[in-house]
């Protein structure tokens, strides 16, 4: 039930529609300027990403993506010279993506309407799994990490962006702010003496349904602040759980950007490399790395996590 939950409210707030407008269902002009509009906001948003892609050397290898957004990755990756493929777990996704790739006159081996729990391909398919923002709205994670594994070939690689338990949106503007502003705006909604609309009104419509103490626990609360208030399932990470929720795997490289914890105005602060909101997570199967491998991950990952070490 969880699972269609989700493509339903992904299908309906597809990622970033809200920031940008929105997509017409139009002709070929419409989408184009849809297509740039996103991505000159985006990567203005979030600049470090092109970097990151330029860093994953995926040139003549077979990448699968998982979650494709409004595709500016999927573009990015096969304007590096990746032999993509790519899954969605709604349609609405993989129609805007094959829209892009087409007009944009972009290759691609498969595009798929698919679940990461039972993905359609053999085992030992690709050199490459990258997913940026995706698999911590996956609730069978395990069940995931292990599908991921069983596509990989050997010596592949995962790359994954999650949402960083040590950060300044998580620990501050989720965990402090709005939770206080909730608890204070709540009952004089109840009581007639405000009357909230938009996102306040839908989370004060949820501590309804949830009660409010139950709905500001941080287990429940995270799921409705990091992509709306209707938002099925997110998680958040760090270096301990990334490697509980991804037993099948070594750590190789850890690194975090993105200021972001509205609504404070962060976004142009430096400190995203300790407190961003956006954690990239660098795995390898663990049936394919050695002792050598082990020692590199160990000293990598003290390296580049920042205050998520703690948790080892």
């Amino acid at each position: 039930m969880r699972e269609k939950e989700i493509a339903e409210f992904w299908s309906a707030h597809p990622c970033g529609d809200h920031l940008v407008g929105g997509a017409s269902r139009g002709g070929r002009c419409e989408y184009e300027e849809f297509f740039t509009r996103y991505d000159t906001f985006k990567y203005r948003l979030e600049p470090h990403i092109p970097g990151c892609l330029d860093g994953l050397d995926v040139a003549g290898r077979r990448v699968l993506e998982i979650g494709l957004g409004q595709g500016a990755e999927s573009e990015q990756l096969i304007r590096r010279g990746a032999l993509w493929t790519g899954v969605d777990l709604t349609e609405t996704s993989v129609e805007r993506v094959r829209t892009r790739l087409t007009q944009r006159n972009l290759p691609w081996e498969g595009l798929h309407r698919a679940n990461v729990l039972d993905l359609p391909f053999p085992a030992d398919s690709f050199d490459l799994v990258f997913s940026h923002g995706v698999l911590h709205h996956v609730p069978d994670i395990m069940a995931a990490q292990r599908e991921i594994h069983r596509v990989l070939r050997p010596g592949g690689e995962l790359v994954a962006m999650l949402y960083a338990r040590w950060s300044l949106n998580y620990l501050l503007s989720i965990g402090l702010l709005r939770r206080a502003a909730l608890a204070v705006i709540y009952p004089l909604a109840r009581a007639g003496l405000f009357k909230p609309s938009g996102v306040v009104g839908a989370h004060v419509r949820n501590a309804r349904r949830a009660g409010l103490c139950s709905y500001l626990r941080m287990r429940q609360f995270i799921h409705h602040n990091t992509d709306g208030p209707d938002n099925p399932h997110s998680r958040v990470y760090d270096v301990r759980t990334a490697r509980q929720h991804f037993p099948d795997f070594s750590l190789v490289r850890v690194h975090k950007h993105f200021m972001h914890a509205p609504p404070l105005p962060v976004h142009a602060l430096p400190g995203g490399r300790v407190a961003g909101w956006h954690l990239w997570v660098h795995m390898r199967p663990k049936w394919r790395t050695d002792e050598s491998a082990a020692t590199s991950t160990s000293e990598t990952t003290a390296e580049w996590c920042g205050p998520a070490t703690k948790d080892r």
